[in-house]
């Protein structure tokens, strides 16, 4: 059997007031890359999945071993952020994945969801969508990293275990490593 796996699932909003941000989104993931390469266990033990989402989601990156390259982020000149879209497609994809792991017999730690947006949402039912996430088996860590002017409150709900903003001096590629090895030195398995 495999060790551990540990998969990540990024999520970024690339919706039009997301625009000024994207360079550092890009910058933040290749930051973190670079932690991954630095710890061989790292690199054994974590998947990346790259979703991107204005007013659709796309699955733009599945989950693969971190340090797999993925193409870049780019914005979409799209006003809207269908939060509740990305996360019904993040429902599907999470749960396919650890089917997945598991039928290869890995054992798959607790899933993690980096949410990153200025938590502007345009669609009003995307709470419904975080529940229905949030109540199955294979339910990710959320952590929510907001960029730009945000709203909150929104991440506050949506970053149910920690909440990261740029505003008070935090990069996110630190934000997203930090995350990863905190959530990999608990011994937990789906």
């Amino acid at each position: 059997m495999v060790s551990d796996v540990l998969p990540c699932y990024i999520v970024c909003d690339v919706s039009f007031s997301m625009t000024d941000h994207i360079d550092e989104v890009n910058a933040g993931m290749r930051e973190f890359r670079g932690v991954v390469h630095a710890d061989r266990r790292a690199t054994a033990q974590i998947r990346l999945c790259v979703v991107v989402f204005a007013e659709r989601p796309l699955v733009l990156q599945p989950l693969l071993p971190a340090l797999d390259q993925a193409e870049p982020i780019r914005p979409r000149q799209e006003p809207g952020s269908d939060f509740g879209s990305a996360f019904t497609l993040l429902r599907g994809t999470i749960e396919r994945d650890v089917r997945s792991l598991k039928a290869q017999r890995i054992r798959v730690r607790r899933p993690l969801l980096f949410f990153i947006s200025d938590g502007r949402a345009t669609d009003q039912s995307w709470p419904f969508a975080l529940a229905a996430l949030a109540a199955t088996a294979s339910c990710p860590e959320m952590i929510a990293f907001g960029l730009g002017a945000v709203d909150q409150p929104v991440l506050d709900r949506i970053g149910t275990s920690r909440v990261f903003l740029e505003r008070d001096g935090v990069r996110l590629g630190i934000a997203l490593a930090s995350s990863v090895a905190r959530t990999a030195l608990r011994p937990q398995h789906v």
